[in-house]
């Protein structure tokens, strides 16, 4: 491994960086869904939505506010502040926690866009390096061009791959952010609804 940093030049090291950067975005994002996952609670999202349908609105932010739930920290929060606009607050409470969603994201594609264009600095500068050994040595010596070349395919085969490999789990994270974006809409929408039903059950009550 060092020899073939060493055979590709000084643009190794940063497309070395730009793996590990990719790496440690990729695992960290993989551990926050893996958070998310485990924390999603179906039954107090259904509490919630049963409670708030019964108008019992302080009862259904006590449930929200005892869980780490994503879909609950939304609904509490879109509750809690319905006075200066449920729509609103909601929203609000939904684009802050898919922000946290797509976070580090934008790394890894500027590394995706990086790594290829590192990828070709290493080309032309084993490009540079070949000619000016074919105009030291000639063409006596072939064998002394052939570092720089060398130099020239190592690193654009290293960016190449280090862009292709850090695509796959960005699109996957990608559409993951995308179709629990999706998700998010349609229930807050439901949520809309039901705090309404909430609303005026309580006017009901008071009549």
């Amino acid at each position: 491994m060092y020899e073939l940093m060493i055979k590709g030049g000084p643009v190794m090291w940063p497309l070395l960086a730009c793996s590990v950067v990719a790496l440690a975005v990729v695992f960290e994002r993989l551990l926050f869904w893996l958070v998310v996952s485990i924390r999603k609670d179906q039954k107090r999202i259904n509490r919630i939505f049963t409670l708030t349908e019964k108008g019992d609105f302080d009862m259904a932010i006590t449930e929200g506010e005892s869980t780490r739930c994503l879909v609950c920290r939304i609904l509490t929060a879109g509750l809690l502040h319905r006075n200066y606009g449920l729509t609103q607050s909601l929203e609000a409470a939904a684009m802050q926690e898919i922000e946290k969603m797509k976070r580090s994201l934008s790394v890894l594609d500027t590394i995706i866009t990086l790594a290829p264009l590192l990828g070709i600095l290493g080309t032309v500068a084993g490009i540079i390096v070949s000619f000016d050994l074919l105009g030291a040595a000639g063409l006596e010596d072939p064998k002394a061009v052939t570092g720089g070349i060398a130099q020239a395919l190592i690193t654009t085969a290293t960016g190449l791959a280090i862009a292709i490999v850090a695509l796959l789990p960005y699109n996957a994270l990608t559409r993951k952010v995308e179709k629990v974006t999706r998700h998010l809409e349609q229930l807050t929408t439901c949520y809309e609804v039901t705090v309404q039903k909430g609303v005026e059950r309580n006017l009901k009550l008071e009549t």
